[in-house]
């Protein structure tokens, strides 16, 4: 009797740890999935040797900021998926295989303007001839104010400078750069204060821009000529489509090239790169000077929101030429996307911009 009192005993104090164990495993399992995910890392690693500063995330590259000045201006350059799928286009800085050569002022991830008190600061570029560089503005960076890797932001100033050296804007502009899932994105805010009356006079050449890697061009077989605001042409190749697979997609459901000129909260492009489903969207913002944006999105891979030239786009039946007296200033903001990895789709985009524009 005692025997059996004992082994009873045992079998009970054993059955009452599994089932604590076993309740233990179960809490675990059913843990919200949020509270085990961490937030993406953000870095900025500096270099001043290289004149760039890299944006870094879980150690991974997505992009750079560069002031070296090869350009007329700061960029962003390159900028990566989070597979690692390049968006931006190489030439002229890192020329790679079967890409287009033209616009050579097309580099990264940039924002300018086609006419600002006369100067052109969006065509500028090493390829101007001497004889003309009085026609055109330089944006030189200034200072990199401060960058915290905690929220994932970074600021710098520049100036808006004259070739005579007459400075005409101060550039402030605050980055912040994050990861959701596959959708990595950028916060670009930019207040240009004026250090002389300006005059951004109605010009198609602007003002957020980005030039696309060739696979994320539209397909075309055929060549084309196209002119800056001073009637200077440049020609584009027709070249072979092999893996050309960009198209667009605006808020208002307009597809393809139909997408030039049209206005919108925001565009998407995509296409596919080695296999990788890849999308940028630009995304506008209601408090922007010229909401919505008029689209200078090019199937050849120049893909850019330009709220200030309405008299071209609108073909004369609307007239803006946005100006700002001394001391004046006027901010504009942007987010981008860069997705990888399936379609982004609309009500994602929507999604963002609404939050985008919560504030």
């Amino acid at each position: 009797m005692i025997r059996k009192t004992i082994i009873f005993s045992l079998l009970s104090t054993m059955l009452f740890f599994s089932c604590k164990d076993m309740k233990k495993n179960n809490d675990s399992e059913s843990s919200s999935p949020e509270e085990t995910v961490q937030s993406p890392k953000i870095s900025f690693h500096r270099d001043d040797t290289n004149k760039k500063v890299d944006v870094k995330i879980d150690g991974e590259l997505f992009t750079g900021y560069v002031y070296d000045e090869k350009t007329p201006k700061p960029i962003l350059y390159p900028i990566i998926t989070k597979s690692g799928k390049t968006v931006t286009r190489g030439f002229p800085n890192s020329p790679r295989a079967n890409e287009r050569i033209d616009h050579p002022h097309h580099v990264g991830l940039w924002f300018n303007y086609g006419d600002v008190n006369g100067l052109d600061f969006w065509n500028n570029s090493y390829a101007i001839p001497e004889k003309d560089k009085n026609k055109y503005g330089t944006i030189y960076p200034e200072e990199i104010v401060e960058s915290n890797d905690e929220n994932g932001t970074f600021k710098v100033k520049a100036l808006w400078r004259s070739p005579q050296n007459g400075d005409l804007l101060e550039e402030t502009t605050e980055f912040k750069f994050g990861e959701q899932g596959n959708t990595r994105f950028i916060d670009r805010i930019t207040t240009l204060k004026a250090l002389q009356d300006v005059t951004f006079t109605d010009n198609k050449e602007g003002m957020l821009g980005v030039r696309v890697t060739r696979e994320l061009e539209l397909p075309s077989n055929e060549p084309a000529v196209f002119t800056d605001a001073a009637g200077n042409a440049t020609a584009v190749e027709a070249s072979n489509i092999n893996g050309v697979t960009g198209d667009y997609l605006s808020s208002e459901g307009i597809t393809g090239n139909e997408v030039w000129g049209t206005r919108g909260n925001w565009v998407r492009l995509q296409g596919v790169i080695e296999g990788d489903t890849v999308a940028i969207a630009i995304l506008d913002n209601k408090k922007n000077v010229g909401y919505p944006t008029y689209w200078h999105a090019r199937g050849y891979g120049l893909f850019a929101a330009n709220p200030l030239g309405q008299a071209i786009f609108s073909k004369e039946k609307e007239t803006l030429n946005f100006s700002l007296k001394k001391s004046e200033s006027v901010t504009f903001k942007y987010r981008i996307l860069i997705h990888n990895g399936s379609e982004l789709k609309k009500t994602e985009i929507d999604r963002s911009f609404d939050e985008f524009n919560a504030d």
